[in-house]
């Protein structure tokens, strides 16, 4: 496999001191979509620690690291995909304690789907695999992820408020300006530090955007306040008044009369809410692995082997939900990270767990993390995002698109994944990654079932004059 821009390759081991800045560009990076998780059931009435979400992220990647043999360089979070999962444990559960047990549960038996796909593929090997995901199916599902997290990028870059659908656009009012200036000032210092930055500062673009996105967050922050106006107030210094010096574990809350509220009705129904979803993350942690192995230019999935990233993915969601309460996923924004400040030094992942560990238990400066803007983080999320979709379409840059098999498996992908076909059957949801993907590999086998007929590619000679 072809190398990108890499400096520091796995094996290599940077300075320390440099170690420890790169780290915290991981952390920053990872940062906005573990602590994302806890604060949705927080907001829905289900109280859960951030600082436990980031502690539960940093111990499941030490174990994936582990069982990776320290060979794949990428962060583990928490996973998006299991959200309605959570709340289908949350919902069944017979009080507020066996829905905390739920969902740790929940986690050990999408685990042990990983598990289960790991010994498969242990003995079956992987050259299945790269039959029925080659690059035309595994580089446009790689694209859709990073396409699919658009939105989610864009909304942050306008500071939140909502989409009106009648005018088919963002209203535009202060706030939302000041947050599209603070968004833009961080994607631009990232952009130029990345292209034109020397040396260290090359390799730190993010972290030096986002600095630059905090510094212009806090002189609006500091106008609204000396002007009274709320809408420009981007920096919630309120987070400081209500933080919370431990993280608060979620395996705590479960074995706090958890037990006594579970029944084996109330197990069925986390069985459906969870096993199925995992074979769906299964789909896009293949295709992070995927792209992962074309940055680094090495093939992860021989070693050390898509059985021990499953594994290693498998045990640390276990480990991670025990802590904070949602299992794990190895995180597109890490991998864009690794690609871009051309850092993939597995040193570097190693210190950002220890790191997430540590400042779990660092609350002013975990609420610090925590306190930077959306608009800032979305303005970093457009070129990781990007990056992520970029990354999958370079996988097919060799990939015939003048054979209309190919055409046609590329294009059904993107538009069924961009066009956010989600299906649900009761509490099951096949993402739209999952469900392009599906459609990909079946329309893929179908185009190459039957061996054509020779193609025609000469002109019928003409009739001679007589």
């Amino acid at each position: 496999m072809s190398q990108t821009n890499i400096i520091y390759n796995v094996e290599d081991k940077p300075s320390w001191g440099k170690t420890v800045v790169f780290a915290l560009q991981q952390l920053l990076a990872i940062l906005a979509a573990t602590i994302a998780v806890p604060a949705i059931f927080t907001n829905a009435g289900f109280e859960m620690s951030q600082s436990a979400a980031l502690f539960g992220a940093g111990a499941g990647t030490l174990i994936y690291l582990v069982f990776t043999k320290f060979k794949s360089p990428v962060f583990l979070g928490s996973s998006f995909a299991f959200i309605g999962s959570m709340f289908a444990a949350f919902t069944g559960a017979a009080s507020v304690a066996a829905g905390y047990l739920g969902i740790i549960i929940g986690a050990i038996l999408a685990g042990l789907v990983y598990v289960a796909i790991s010994i498969a593929v242990k003995f079956a090997g992987t050259a299945w695999i790269n039959k029925i995901m080659p690059a035309v199916v595994i580089g446009p599902i790689v694209a859709i992820i990073g396409l699919s997290l658009a939105g989610n990028a864009v909304g942050d870059v306008v500071g939140g408020i909502a989409y009106d659908s009648d005018l088919g656009a963002y209203p535009m009012n202060w706030h939302s300006m000041a947050s599209v200036v603070c968004a833009a000032v961080t994607l631009l210092t990232t952009i130029l530090f990345s292209v034109y930055g020397k040396k260290m500062f090359k390799m730190i673009p993010f972290i030096l955007g986002i600095l630059a996105g905090y510094l212009c967050a806090l002189i609006f922050t500091a106008i609204g306040y000396g002007a009274s106006h709320e809408g420009l107030k981007l920096i919630d210094f309120n987070a400081f008044t209500k933080m919370k010096w431990l993280p608060e574990f979620v395996f705590i809350k479960a074995f706090d009369g958890g037990f006594k509220d579970f029944s084996f009705g109330y197990f069925g129904t986390l069985a459906v809410a969870y096993i199925p979803v995992a074979f769906v993350v299964f789909a896009e942690h293949l295709a992070d692995h995927k792209n992962l192995s074309s940055i680094i230019g090495r093939d992860l999935l021989n070693e050390p082997g898509l059985n021990r990233t499953l594994l290693g993915d498998g045990v640390g969601s276990m480990v991670g939900a025990f802590f904070g309460g949602c299992p794990n996923t190895t995180y597109g924004e890490s991998i864009g990270t690794v690609a871009i400040s051309g850092n993939a030094s597995i040193r570097t992942i190693f210190l950002t767990a220890c790191m997430a560990i540590v400042l779990a238990f660092v609350a002013p400066f975990s609420t610090f993390l925590a306190s930077i803007p959306q608009c800032v983080m979305g303005g970093v999320c457009v070129a990781l995002y990007g990056f992520i979709a970029v990354s999958g379409l370079k996988m097919i840059k060799d990939v015939d698109l003048g054979d209309n098999r190919n055409l046609f498996v590329v294009a059904t992908i993107l538009i069924l994944g961009v066009g956010n076909l989600q299906i649900a059957f009761g509490k099951v949801i096949l993402t739209k990654v999952a469900v392009a993907l599906i459609a990909g590999i079946v329309i893929n086998i179908l185009v190459r079932l039957f061996p054509r007929g020779k193609k025609n590619e000469e002109k019928a000679e003409e009739p001679k004059e007589e």
